[in-house]
């Protein structure tokens, strides 16, 4: 297990340079960070660069802040933490406890079933309910295409993960629980190897983006968009505008 993990490991770095290359997304950010510092209306400083990147941390990584719709932010914010939860407790498990002579702490073990259940809620909620052609357009919430793939993965791995752990803890080593755990296996591969085909790799991206469009509003380059509309007051004397008609 240790070396699939590593293995696995390998396939995300190794998938997620491939993406960056084979989509040249490093370039563009360059290349338009480059253009945003030459349009630049007035300069961001060392301190208010740090300010921005706390706030990109705090409201658009660990808050999600970038959606509008409520329930799909809860849903993100469910699978994200579940994942890094699921993640974290599968490696100290498989790395800190690999033999049965050092038995894996409960606690552990429950921190474990809490991450891999909460991407399932996350998971199935926008999967059946939130999902834009499923919820807008009608289509069947058992429509799949390649933009799918890496939703359909995460919860395929983590539903069977939970179904495995709980046929190992209740009936021990047998046949049930070896062939969930070859399916477990199966579709984690297929999350972590599917990268370059999938949307894996975008949650190494958009922290980057989200942070260049953070800078584009502080130095008022603003992404090349025009500055938001000023309602005209409604009180007091006639607004400005109306004097001319």
């Amino acid at each position: 297990m240790q070396a699939y993990v590593a293995v696995m490991i390998l396939l995300v770095v190794s998938g997620t340079l491939f993406d960056i290359i084979h989509k040249r997304s490093a370039v563009y950010f360059f290349n338009n960070w480059r253009r945003m510092k030459n349009r630049a209306r007035r300069r961001v400083g060392a301190v208010e660069s740090v300010s921005v990147a706390v706030q990109t941390a705090v409201v658009d990584v660990m808050a999600s802040g970038e959606f509008c719709n409520a329930r799909r932010q809860v849903a993100h914010l469910l699978t994200m933490y579940g994942f890094v939860l699921y993640v974290v407790t599968t490696a100290i498990m498989v790395f800190g406890y690999p033999t049965s002579t050092a038995p894996t702490p409960a606690s552990l073990l429950i921190l474990w079933f809490i991450g891999a259940l909460m991407v399932c809620g996350g998971g199935y909620w926008f999967w059946f309910f939130i999902r834009v052609d499923v919820a807008a357009e009608g289509n069947s919430p058992f429509r799949f295409v390649r933009a799918d793939l890496f939703i359909v993965a995460l919860v395929l791995s983590t539903t069977l993960g939970v179904i495995w752990a709980c046929l190992e803890l209740s009936t021990g080593n047998s046949v049930a629980a070896y062939v969930f755990l070859t399916l477990y296996l199966i579709a984690t591969t297929v999350l972590f190897g599917s990268i370059p085909w999938s949307k894996f790799s975008h949650m190494f991206f958009k922290p980057a983006a989200a942070f260049e469009k953070r800078i584009a509003e502080a130095n008022g380059t603003r992404s090349n968009l025009p500055a938001p509309a000023v309602a005209a007051p409604t009180y007091g004397s006639v607004p400005k505008y109306s004097q001319h008609y």
